[in-house]
């Protein structure tokens, strides 16, 4: 008669994970730990995005519905982009922008980079008390020289232009020369004196010295004064709200206020379009504005 074997004892030998399980914990493990070290960079990146989403999706919202307190669109309504074309000359007003913020930051760094070099790398008596004044001129509100500008441009027939906007630019101004020369101070003089000794007047001791080794600074400072121009409203609300083939995309997201409401569908579509280019600008200039920002105030 035969004798059957015992059954053999099953080994207790660890069934590895599937590959594919395992590496989608340790993905998620991963995503956990990144969010659990820049939780508070997080945190107030969604507070900064946050009211651009909110305008983004209001932009798609119907009339009635952007009165409401929903967030969210019941349903999309693509046309207020097209709407905002159809009742306001939005290209005009764009083209009136990028002129206005466009010259004014050509006219700007022109007219700051000497003064500033002058600041920060001449030795000439009253030196302390022109930059002493350039501070002051930083603090002086523009509501207190309102009316004796206003006038003086209405004597040379120039309100209801963008031209008052444009034309103070070509003498400086206070805060880009004030950035500028802070950043001028952190060049060496060491490189200066090698180029006025090579034979090099100060113009071209500025141009070729001075402005290559100032580019970031330059780049922060001309960033700086575009958006100003961009996002400006007061200026020409004072000078050009009278002719409205001169008016800004400003003046233009505020013709869709009314007497008794307010179009935020409107509003918001016309705000994304004066927000994109902005961002577009900064997308591509981020590196020397990052770094312009950083070195400038170094040395003091």
């Amino acid at each position: 008669m035969t004798q059957l074997a015992p059954p053999r004892a099953h080994s207790h030998r660890r069934v590895p994970p599937p590959r594919s399980g395992y590496a989608a914990r340790r993905r998620r493990r991963a995503l956990l730990l990144f969010i659990a070290q820049h939780s508070v960079a997080i945190a107030l990146c969604i507070m900064f995005l946050s009211p651009f989403v909110f305008i983004v999706l209001t932009s798609f919202m119907s009339s009635s519905q952007s009165l409401s307190s929903h967030y969210w669109p019941h349903s999309w309504h693509p046309g207020n982009y097209l709407a905002v074309f159809r009742k306001t000359d939005m290209p005009r007003y764009l083209w009136n922008t990028v002129l206005y913020a466009g010259l004014g930051t050509i006219f700007t760094i022109a007219s700051s980079v000497p003064a500033a070099y002058a600041l920060a790398k001449l030795r000439w008596p009253g030196r302390k008390v022109a930059f002493l004044a350039v501070i002051c001129m930083m603090l002086l509100p523009p509501q207190i020289t309102a009316v004796p500008l206003y006038s003086m441009w209405a004597y040379y027939g120039l309100t209801g232009t963008l031209w008052p906007l444009i034309l103070p630019s070509l003498f400086g101004d206070a805060f880009s020369i004030f950035l500028l020369r802070q950043f001028m101070l952190t060049i060496p003089d060491e490189y200066l004196d090698t180029a006025r000794v090579d034979g090099c007047g100060e113009w071209r001791t500025l141009f070729k010295v001075v402005w290559p080794m100032a580019r970031p600074g330059i780049a922060a400072t001309a960033m700086f004064q575009f958006f100003y121009a961009w996002n400006d409203y007061y200026g020409p609300f004072l000078y050009a709200s009278e002719n409205q083939a001169n008016w800004t995309v400003s003046l233009g997201i505020a013709s869709f206020r009314s007497l008794h409401a307010v179009a935020w569908n409107l509003v918001t579509a016309a705000t994304v379009f004066a927000i994109v280019p902005v961002v577009v600008v900064f997308f591509f200039a981020q590196k020397a504005f990052v770094q312009g920002v950083t070195l400038t105030g170094v040395k003091g």
